[in-house]
């Protein structure tokens, strides 16, 4: 395995000391490159006494095929996302902490197993390596998948004591599955790296101790002794926000492009739809209301009336225009919104509640945009609830008073999970008579105002969409 080494300083003597005195049996590690943009005099006295290449920049690694692992000393999350972003898709990858956490096991490894004294040091030493070195999940897992020891950042999200982990199977913790993972849902990473003793790297979906779901990427290590092969280290990155920040730029290009294609086509509708209206009701005006053409010609007059209304939504969500920021109280928005509501909702004998957190400061937004994406939903909300159901919105501000949020909850029919990902899509509906188009202009008004909106469904129990917003300038 050939070993390119980003970056240096304190770790170069450790590192290039690991590679030289420990023994493996399956893997031959050679060191091909160094690239010290610290340029620390010790470290590059001692790599050259090594006869090993010394590079200015790290560049020249993604240009070489002969490298199977670029191992990041520097810390510094820009290096590591540059590296994963250029690298080649066979190169593995090893950032900052994960690199740190072998160097200090190789640190605290002890020859003397009846050495009362240096296995307490190792022991304490490894708990200071799980617990505060490193921030991402640790699980240490034997060959039939059963958890040997978890760091406290694991057992803090799926709420569970060490004692209570410890014996219990990684997929039934990190999955609530009753077998291991397959490829059919997602494979396993144990599985794939005590197969081929290599290390290995998937993403994978965990659940939380309230079942939210989390995006992880996985590293997983094999993990072997004196005897062979015992088990892996599984290490596990929680990359939720770089998803959901992905799909909503994915979304964003796709409401844009979208956008540009119904304007046009909107326009290009709008004259003929009008003649065709004005010919049928002059020729209605002229018929016998009790002729069959008059029923015919009324027929013509409110179908073109519906791809009227089509047509302005279909410019409405063309000209999604910039916020007007203006300093408002989200507070007074949702009253009025809901005040405006009401009567729809008693009309079909729906309580519409409202919970508004006083603790709400102003934000700076377009109120009319706002009080636009607010109707879309509580209307949404009416349609999809029966009667004697209810609607709350609700307000909040955010822990560390960072944002505010706005929820707007029906005990109505539900989204499948299957089509969650799909409501936000220009012309995805569930309705007959929907256009599909009200969330969709609702997600790029709150997108334009720096935030985010979520939904949460189950069916026939009800749907909940969550809007984000910031608080400070409106800026993302």
């Amino acid at each position: 395995m050939n070993i390119a080494i980003i970056g240096s300083d304190t770790e170069c003597i450790r590192i290039l000391n690991f590679f030289k005195t420990h023994t493996y049996n399956e893997i031959a590690p050679t060191i091909v490159g160094f690239a010290d943009p610290g340029g620390d005099p010790t470290c590059r006295e001692e790599i050259h006494r090594s006869g090993i290449p010394l590079f200015e920049k790290y560049d020249a690694f993604f240009e070489r095929d002969d490298i199977n692992l670029i191992m990041d000393l520097t810390d510094d999350p820009e290096v590591f996302r540059d590296i994963i972003a250029r690298k080649r898709p066979d190169v593995r990858a090893m950032n900052y902490q994960t690199s740190r956490l072998f160097l200090d096991m190789y640190r605290i490894y002890d020859d003397d197993k009846d050495n009362e004294r240096g296995f307490l040091q190792a022991n304490s030493i490894y708990k200071i390596v799980m617990n505060d070195l490193i921030n991402e999940d640790v699980l240490v897992i034997a060959p039939n998948h059963q958890i040997m020891d978890a760091n406290d950042a694991l057992l803090k999200k799926v709420g569970l004591s060490r004692e209570e982990i410890i014996g219990r199977s990684c997929f039934e913790v990190t999955h609530r599955y009753g077998c291991p993972c397959s490829e059919e849902n997602c494979p396993c990473p144990l599985k794939e790296t005590l197969s081929t003793l290599k290390p290995f790297s998937t993403t994978h979906i965990h659940l939380d101790l309230d079942n939210t779901e989390r995006h992880v990427s996985i590293s997983c290590y094999p993990l072997t002794g004196p005897d062979g092969i015992i088990g892996a280290i599984e290490i596990s990155k929680d990359i939720t926000k770089d998803i959901l920040m992905q799909r909503s730029l994915m979304q964003q290009e796709k409401l844009a492009s979208i956008g540009r294609l119904s304007a046009g086509v909107a326009h290009e509708i709008n004259n003929p739809l009008t003649t065709v209206l004005t010919t049928a009701m002059l020729l209605q005006e002229d018929t016998d209301p009790n002729a069959p053409l008059y029923g015919e010609l009324e027929t013509i007059i409110k179908e073109t009336m519906r791809c009227r209304s089509i047509v302005t939504a279909l410019l409405d969500f063309a000209r999604q225009k910039s916020p007007q920021m203006k300093r408002c109280s989200i507070n007074v928005i949702v009253a009025e919104t809901v005040m405006l509501t009401r009567k729809q909702s008693a009309f079909k004998d729906i309580e519409l509640k409202i919970d508004l957190d006083q603790k709400v400061p102003p934000l700076l937004m377009d109120a009319q945009q706002i009080t636009q994406a607010l109707i879309n939903l509580i209307q949404n909300a009416i349609e999809s609830t029966e009667s004697g159901g209810t609607i709350s919105v609700r307000t909040e501000l955010g822990a560390g008073k960072k944002n505010v949020r706005l929820y707007v909850t029906d005990t109505g029919a539900g989204i499948p999970s299957g089509l969650l990902e799909q409501v936000f899509e220009p012309f995805f509906t569930t309705k007959d008579s929907g256009t599909g188009l009200g969330l969709a202009i609702t997600h790029g008004i709150i997108v334009q105002h720096g935030g985010r909106i979520e939904v949460a469904s189950q069916p026939n129990r009800g749907t909940t969409f969550t809007i984000t917003l910031p608080i400070g300038n409106g800026a993302a």
